[in-house]
């Protein structure tokens, strides 16, 4: 894979062989993050888990102590006083049958979507949209509640999902370059210790194989986890 100028330099910058502590990955990946715009961090975990297995899947949320520095435009589906609820919590689309018509129609402005439990029939007619986009409602992560103003102040105030893919590993966001290295490395502690809490009871072995950061054009660098 042929690679741009600007990545290839970023490489010069730390041994791409060696691994980190937290506070010196942080501090590297800072340094490779060169482009013009305030490019997002991610976290990479691989997992000793087989996500095939129901008994070793990983998934759960956490409010970042430092948010996420990404505006998250929440969907609510509900009715009534729920409906008004959201509304005046700060959702920034509520609707009903409506918005499922909408969303069937192609309609996909929105990252989060929140319901409440009575609509989840509703919300099931657009599961086939939503689900692929990781867009579904679910009570694992907070978004099926009838506290919806609680959801959407979590959700804004920069809560994430982390959750298993298809290749046991895990992807999440933990802030953008300019929160500085401090509020990235916390960001980092609160992920890595939400996940090692929820390591499956089944899983045997060598639980975090491998962790990286990187930012949105940059290289990644290996980070030195032990548990």
């Amino acid at each position: 894979m042929n690679r741009g100028k600007r990545y290839t330099k970023s490489l010069e910058s730390f041994d791409k062989t060696s691994s980190y502590d937290a506070e010196q990955a942080v501090e590297n990946v800072l340094k490779t993050a060169t482009a013009k715009f305030d490019e997002t961090i991610e976290l990479h975990v691989r997992l000793g888990v087989d996500g095939r297995n129901a008994d070793q899947q990983v998934r759960g949320v956490v409010v970042l102590p430092n948010g996420t520095g990404k505006k998250v435009r929440v969907l609510v589906i509900a009715r009534g006083d729920k409906a008004d609820e959201a509304t005046k919590a700060g959702a920034d689309y509520v609707g009903a049958e409506d918005i499922v018509a909408k969303i069937n129609g192609g309609w996909l402005d929105f990252d989060v979507a929140i319901t409440t439990p009575d609509m989840m029939g509703v919300v099931g007619r657009i599961a086939r949209i939503l689900g692929p986009k990781g867009l579904m409602p679910n009570p694992k992560s907070g978004t099926v509640t009838n506290d919806v103003t609680k959801a959407i102040k979590d959700v804004k105030a920069g809560k994430v999902e982390y959750r298993l893919d298809k290749t046991n590993n895990v992807h999440v966001i933990i802030g953008k370059k300019s929160f500085g290295k401090e509020k990235l490395v916390e960001n980092f502690n609160a992920i890595m210790d939400a996940i090692v809490r929820a390591k499956p009871a089944a899983a045997k072995g060598q639980y975090i194989k491998s962790v990286t950061l990187s930012s949105t054009m940059g290289p990644g660098v290996k980070v030195t986890y032990n548990i």
